[in-house]
């Protein structure tokens, strides 16, 4: 009644009386089932987001959020144009979607039949692929570290690494510890050069990156590291070098090598690449924990 009083004072009873028998009319219609319904979606939506949390779909499930939404403003904003390429473009994603998220829907449609969709087994299986790369990559490295194995990985982001995969040798093969640790055991074809991780899989093995051409870099530091800062310069990937000589990990990005990488800063970074993408924020934490080469 509110509502209708101030807009009476504004000169306009009938609209009052509009707006009133609209709002009480649409609650009249409002029944439970409605409000089950609502309940279903939310808890679906609330289950989809716990599903894809920890697992590189949760940004793409961002970004289709943000188009709809931006979606919905066009519409309210009577922008033709604008809604209907955002619209097109959700139509498009849909597809997009099954196609991105293929092994999940083929797992979420296997645990349905077997009525245990909303598990923890189930959260835990979608969410174990990314873990099980972190944990193969670095139980790898420190493994290599220990035992003075040499290794250079240069994990591809955004910028294609098309022109240095084929340079080297195709494996196209999953990552495990025991698969990386070979191909990097000394007096084997492909120890000496680079792999190449890209999608959580290894593309390549005995790659030639570009060397750094900084004189200060190449007295101090060896080939590995010249290399890892030569990519890194190029391009967004993130390399990790193992030195056979001192034992010590260390990481090159955007043309700057940090050293003296500790377990927990492997795994922050390892984590932040294939798990949750936290790329600026988790390089800040683990450049902290290591020091810098003097």
């Amino acid at each position: 009644m509110c509502a209708r009083n101030i807009i009476r004072k504004a000169g306009d009873p009938v609209l009052a009386d509009v707006l009133v028998k609209t709002i009480t009319g649409g609650m009249d219609q409002f029944l439970w089932t409605d409000a089950v319904d609502i309940l279903i979606i939310a808890l679906l939506l609330y289950k989809l987001i716990l599903l894809t949390k920890e697992t590189r779909a949760y940004q793409v499930l961002k970004g289709i959020g943000v188009l709809f939404i931006a979606a919905l403003v066009s519409g309210g904003m009577q922008l033709p144009t604008l809604s209907w390429l955002l619209n097109s473009l959700l139509s498009a994603g849909m597809i997009l979607a099954v196609v991105l998220f293929q092994p999940e829907i083929r797992r979420a449609l296997e645990h349905i039949g077997r009525g245990n969709i909303f598990s923890k087994e189930f959260i835990g299986s979608l969410m174990s692929e990314s873990k099980l790369i972190v944990n193969e990559l670095h139980q790898a490295v420190i493994s290599m570290a220990k035992r003075r194995v040499g290794a250079l990985i240069v994990i591809e982001r955004r910028t294609g690494l098309a022109d240095i995969i084929v340079s080297g040798t195709r494996i196209d093969g999953r990552i495990s510890a025991p698969l990386v640790e070979n191909i990097f055991e000394p007096n084997t074809p492909l120890h000496d050069g680079a792999m190449i991780i890209r999608d959580g899989t290894i593309v390549a093995a005995a790659c030639f990156l570009p060397l750094a051409e900084d004189i200060a870099v190449a007295r101090e530091l060896g080939t590995r590291h010249r290399a890892a800062l030569g990519i890194s310069s190029v391009s967004d990937s993130i390399t990790i070098v193992v030195s056979e000589k001192t034992r010590v990990i260390s990481v090159a990005r955007d043309g700057k090598l940090i050293r003296y990488i500790d377990g927990k800063a492997l795994r922050d970074l390892l984590e932040s690449i294939f798990v949750q993408e936290r790329d600026t924020a988790t390089f800040t934490l683990f450049k902290r924990r290591a020091k810098d080469e003097q």
